[in-house]
Order: structure tokens, then sequence, then C-alpha cells
């Protein structure tokens, strides 16, 4: 259990409420003293016989060395209610027009050394969210020794948890008969059961900048209990402080709960809905869209100057606007160097993409180019380089770490590249937590398990289907993910989805660079009606809709792009299955003709429809054991 919290106060006890605007979700905080008792809320969720408590206990503080920011605390008062609105756009994810609104009231105290500290709440129509504010008038650095916040769920839920690794590579297995106890990184999806509907849950953060470290959870002490813990000492090679440093006005990340039906997790934007505006003036640079990437079939194919035609040669055949130089650029022969492949790509009006090892003492991969990105002045040249000779973005790679110092340099990293008009894919990395609204041109992160896995063992082929089916409801939902999609031929693993399925992948994950992982022959076998639509299959959406599916079992997920919709669907389990599409999201007064790319009689095989779709149609779509659809809808005159 977490440390106990006394509240002493002379106020007339009161009951604080905070309800979201549409009025479903209710957070409630009691400040009145009782012996024995921890300052924390609750969450409620309104079902038809009322409101249901869904999340009893969320203990809140924390503790910086001798100052405590959790008990002896003397509550001063709490702030009226108000009404947060924003209205924003995003160049890429999974909505260009965002709109969201909160309910929000801060709760003010007193250390017992007379620190301000303070405790903002939100609700939302999709979740709750919750900061803390420190004012050391002295400005002293405080070292955080620890952060009381834990989340207390009731036993019975089920829950996908991923076991946390620095680079958030894993699985997300479904614990709903044996709860086990461990750390986890984020996000994780809980099912709340209780006498009303089932109310899904998906904890994470947001809003962290260089003023803290990333968090993960933990329910070592309390199986029920997730409480929220810094990093280990031995993440980043043994580098780097683990208890963070915070100095005058400090203000926490965002500690956040989106809550509702799968359909409000997989369609909430709420991880950038509460992070910092970005100030970046002009955005017209960031451009979304599909890459060529040699690293998947080709481990050292950068190496290779003809290999790297081929793959530039691949994205000018298919449209797309990018290609990746990976690993070893700096070692690459065969009939040309670096910067004759940049010219050739520049040339046939692809943008290229090169790869860097972040390390650094923070990890001890010798892939090279190395230790380019490490200070603000290495980082100047080598950006002011590639924007010499026609680069137009960076992946970096290898962090290993979510401490305070290691996110200071991914946003120095952001800052620097922004100045230098260039787009960021951050590997080996850390989840989303907000960023890509606050710096846009960062346009996808790994974190993700994913198709490159097919390289390193055969665990994936196996799990892949279920793994994919997971996805859209837990790591895709916070951010893009560049799990590298899309692949028709074998790496050194096999992968047993269909070619539907794997085509799906285009538009079930989201990434604003997508990289179509296979090889040219890949695509070039391909019968014509998948090709054209990996030609023109967007990496940016105006909307996204959740349509159907389960976590594990499917998913079937609808985006727009401009008046066109495309549909996709995957099946996750090992046995034939039916996925109803209803299209009630269409206009209701427009047809619309669609072209239905799903599974034929066998894995390799794709069956092709036209037809005619409207507001009112429902399909039934069957789709092989790991099989899938997709397809795309546009409006008749």
């Amino acid at each position: 259990m977490l440390p106990i919290v006394l509240l002493t106060n002379t106020l007339k006890a009161q009951q604080i409420t905070l309800l979201s605007p549409d009025k479903k979700i209710k957070l409630s905080i009691d400040p009145r003293i009782f012996s024995g008792q921890i300052l924390n809320c609750k969450v409620s969720y309104l079902q038809d016989a009322g409101y249901q408590v869904i999340i009893p206990r969320i203990n809140l503080g924390l503790k910086a060395g001798s100052k405590l920011f959790y008990k002896n605390l003397k509550y001063t008062r709490a702030d009226k209610q108000v009404l947060v609105q924003e209205d924003y756009r995003m160049p890429h994810g999974k909505r260009a027009h965002r709109k969201n609104s909160a309910s929000e009231r801060v709760l003010h105290f007193l250390t017992s050394d007379n620190i301000p500290f303070k405790v903002t709440l939100r609700a939302y129509n999709d979740g709750i969210a919750f900061r803390y504010h420190i004012d050391n008038k002295n400005d002293d650095t405080l070292k955080v020794t620890e952060e009381m916040t834990g989340f207390l769920v009731p036993e019975s839920s089920d829950r996908w948890l991923q076991k946390f690794v620095s680079s958030y590579e894993g699985f997300y297995p479904l614990q709903d008969k044996i709860i086990q106890q461990g750390e986890w990184g984020y996000p994780g999806l809980f099912k709340i059961k209780n006498s009303g509907k089932d109310v899904w849950i998906l904890c994470s953060e947001a809003g962290l900048d260089e003023h803290y470290c990333a968090t993960k959870l933990s329910n070592v002490l309390d199986k029920n209990e997730y409480k929220l813990t810094f990093p280990s000492p031995t993440d980043g090679n043994g580098t780097g402080a683990v208890e963070p440093k915070i100095a005058g006005k400090w203000t926490s990340p965002w500690r956040a709960l989106i809550v509702g039906s799968l359909k409000n997790i997989t369609e909430s934007t709420l991880i950038e809905d509460l992070s910092p505006a970005t100030t970046i003036k002009d955005l017209s640079w960031i451009k979304p869209g599909v890459s060529s990437w040699v690293y998947w079939a080709n481990n050292h194919g950068t190496m290779d100057y003809q290999k790297v035609v081929e793959y530039i040669d691949l994205a000018a055949r298919m449209n797309w606007p990018y290609t990746l130089f990976d690993w070893e650029w700096d070692a690459m022969g065969n009939g040309g160097k670096l910067e004759d492949a940049v010219k050739y790509a520049n040339g046939k009006g692809i943008r290229p993409l090169m790869w860097y090892n972040s390390g650094g003492p923070h990890n001890r991969v010798e892939s090279t180019p190395r230790d380019k990105m490490l200070t603000h002045e290495s980082r100047v040249n080598e950006f002011k380089w590639l924007k010499s000779i026609g680069v137009y973005g960076v992946k970096i790679d290898f962090f290993e770490s979510d401490k305070q110092d290691m996110i200071k340099y991914y946003l120095d990293i952001l800052k620097d590249a922004a100045d230098y008009k260039l787009m960021v894919n951050f590997h080996g990395s850390t989840i989303p937590r907000g960023w890509s609204r606050t710096y846009p041109h960062l346009m996808s992160m790994e974190a993700v398990y994913g198709a490159e896995q097919y390289n390193n063992g055969s665990e994936l082929t196996g799990k892949g289907a279920q793994h994919n089916a997971t996805l859209p409801f837990t790591r895709n939902v916070i951010g893009p993910m560049d799990y590298t999609p899309v692949t028709f031929t074998n790496s050194q693993h096999p992968h047993q989805t269909s070619y539907a399925h794997e085509l799906a992948l285009s538009v079930i994950f989201e990434s604003g660079i997508q990289h179509f992982a296979d090889r040219p022959e890949g695509f070039d076998k391909l019968a014509d009606e998948a090709k054209s639509l990996l030609r023109r299959v967007p990496a940016s959406w105006d909307d996204t809709k959740f349509i159907s599916g389960y976590p594990g079992q499917s998913a079937v997920i609808a985006r727009r792009s401009g008046s066109s919709w495309y549909v996709a669907g995957i099946n996750g389990t090992d046995k034939k299955d039916q996925l109803n599409v209803p299209f009630d999201f269409l206009k209701s007064n427009i047809t619309y003709k669609s072209v239905l790319i799903a599974d034929g009689t066998y894995d390799s095989a794709f069956k092709t429809t036209y037809q005619k779709i409207s507001h009112s149609t429902r399909l039934a779509l069957n789709c092989l054991p790991k099989g899938g659809f997709i397809m795309v809808l546009e409006e008749l005159p």
C-alpha cells in the first residue's frame, strides 16, 4: 500500500467533485480530515443505473527528500470549476482538426514547511487527467525521491500490459485470470467490469518535458495498485540520475486516463490534447508520407549503393515521397557514396531520410554513424550538412533510457531539428507523450514490437496477428507508431498473416512517416489493385473512426483523407472470422463507389470486389485465419 496522507485544515468539510462536460465522467476528492485516510480521488462513470465507481482510488502526491508533498498537508481552497476549451490543427495523426473541452479545478495546499502545492484536476469527455505544481519560492533545487501517484483498479479487471523494457518493444498479453506483478510500460489497458456496461481505461502520461523523468507502472507491492515509479539505475547503460531534479515554479507531466468504450479509447487524442501547443509558426515543410526501407530485407543494405538505388526506384514507382538510408550509410560503396545516393534520390523527386545512432555513453551499440547527435554544436553541424546535400529528415536510435537527462536529449534534438526544418523519427525510444503536438515535425516513434522483429527471432511469426490486433487499442492510441508494416515476402523469420492482413496494416496503423518494409519484388509482384492502393494510401488523416473489434481478436478502423474513406480490418485469431462493417459514419445523402480487397481462398491470394456503398450499407466480410481486408470509398457525383 502507498503511504498515508494526513490533511490538516480548519475549513468546513466539503465534497469536491468534477464532472466532464458531457456529465459521463465524475472525479471526486474528499479533503476532510480522516485519521488514516489518504489524499485521493475516485473516478465514476455514468451508467443506466447511475454513476458507477470504476477507479476506487487514485493516490496523489510526491516526496522530495525531506520535503513532503503527500502528508501533513494543509488544505486551503479549491478554485471554482472552469471550462477549458481548445481548437487546433495537426499536420499528421489520426485527426487533422482537434477540438476538446474539459472541466478543471485546482486544489491548493501548503506543506508543513509552507511550500505551496497544487493539484490540477481535469475531466474530459474521453478521460481524466491531473498534474502537480510546486511553488518553491526560494528557487532551491529539489530532488524528487518518490512519486506517490497510484491507480487502484478492481481485482476483476482484465488487463493488457507490456512488461517494461526501455525500448517498449514487447507484447501486451491479456491478464484475465492470473494477475501478474511487476513493472509495466505505458500505456496500460484495463477493462473494468461492473453492474453496468464494461468500461475501458487506458493509462499513460502526457506533456513530459526536461523538468522531469518519464515514469512507468509498478504493481509489485499490491497486485491491483499501479504506482508510478522512476527509471531503473541500469537504464541508459547506467548513465544519468534516476531521481529528477526540480526547481522554482515546477509543474509535473499530466497523469492521464482515457475512459469509456473501445471507441472512446481508439479515437481519443487526449495525450496530444494535454500537451503544450507548438510555437513553430511555419508548418508547411512538415509533410507526412510513405517511405521505402532497405533494412527489413537487407540488414546491411545501406552499405551497397546499388541496393539503395533499388529502394529509391521503388519509391519512385510507387509514388512514395521518401526513402530511408539506414545504418552504415557512412560506409556506402559499390558504385557510389552517400552524396551520390542523395543526389540520385533528389533527381527522382524522392526525399531521403537518414539514420543515426544516438550514443553516447548511454548505449553500447557500435552501429554507425554514432555520437553525432550528442551536443548542440555537433547536431547543428550535422543538420547544416544534411540540409545542404538535400536530406529531409533523420531517424535517431538506441536511447535506452527514460531518465531526466535523456528526456532533455530528445527535446534538444527536436528543437535543433526544427531550426533546420528536418523531420524526426525516434527509434529504440520511449513512447509518445504528446510531443508531436509541441514539435509537429516529430513524425513517428518506434516503441513497439514491430515488423523488424521478424529479423530477430521466431516469436512474432506465431503471435504477429494477435499482436497486430492489440496495438490499435494500446500503443497506437497514444501517438504515431513506426511499426514498419506491409510485408508480403519473408524476412529471416516468416510471417503467417495473410496478404490482405498485411495490406490492411497500411490503414490500421498510424504513423506520420509510414515505412513500408518489403523488398521491391514483394511490391512489384502484387496484383494491380493492391499496388494501386499502396500508391495512394495516405500517412495522415482528417478523421478516424472505430468500427468494431476487441484487443487481440480483431480490429476494424475507418480513416478519412479529404472526401475518401479507407476502411481496414484484421483478424487476430487462428480461426476464420466474419467482420461486420456498418457504414453509418458516411454522409447520409452521398453514395460511394468502393474497391474492396479481401482475403482470397488462400493466404497469399486477394479477392477484389467493386460495389456501391451508402450510409445504410452493412457488410459481413469473411476473413481467413490471421486474415484481413481493406477498402477505399470515394464519393460518386
